[in-house]
């Protein structure tokens, strides 16, 4: 391969089509846009939806109802949450920080997808599904819910990590019953 065998790919570049160049082209005096007419003038552009001066359909059609303006939340899964240490606080900051979410200023959404097993993550994000903070509680950690707007979510959240922290509590308490049991020369009392 020498520089001056260099050459674009087939297919790569094509000639452009030169209108009004003869009779003999197909694409001769009137170059295509036929006889007289707007359509036929240098400069005319017709929007999409003209109907030549009519009233458009688009404005014929009735119109119902209304469009939200959501703002958009980035969505982060439990199972996405692998790479922490165990313990580590988590916040939007260092979501973008790992790549998890792009924008620092957009709501972040903490969602049940995946398999946590970290335990004891520390997470603040702007909203959480109930599943996503007891499966988190499940495993030691803890979901703060910042945005206000899901002041809502907070009540289900933290149900969620005090089922959880006691559910705990009553299996250590029952580990704890069963090792007493267990030894040798205690009595059991009703």
């Amino acid at each position: 391969m020498k520089l001056n065998e260099l050459k674009p790919a087939a297919g790569s570049k094509k000639t452009r089509r030169r209108v009004g160049r003869g009779l003999g082209s197909g694409r001769g005096k009137t170059a295509g846009r036929g006889q007289k007419g707007q359509s036929s003038r240098s400069g005319f552009s017709q929007g999409a939806g003209w109907e030549g001066g009519r009233s458009r359909l688009i404005m014929r059609l009735p119109k119902r109802g209304f469009t939200r303006v959501q703002v958009p939340v980035q969505i982060v899964n439990v199972g996405d949450l692998g790479g922490f240490e165990e313990g580590t606080p988590i916040d939007v900051e260092t979501l973008v920080a790992v790549g998890l979410v792009r924008h620092l200023t957009r709501p972040v959404k903490l969602l049940a997808g995946g398999v946590l097993e970290v335990r004891g993550l520390q997470i603040e994000v702007d909203a959480c599904s109930a599943a996503a903070a007891r499966a988190v509680a499940d495993l030691g950690g803890s979901v703060t819910v910042a945005s206000a707007e899901e002041a809502e979510a907070e009540p289900a959240v933290a149900a969620a990590t005090e089922a959880a922290s006691s559910s705990e509590a009553a299996s250590s308490g029952e580990a704890a019953s069963s090792v007493q049991a267990d030894e040798p020369g205690t009595t059991e009392s009703a």
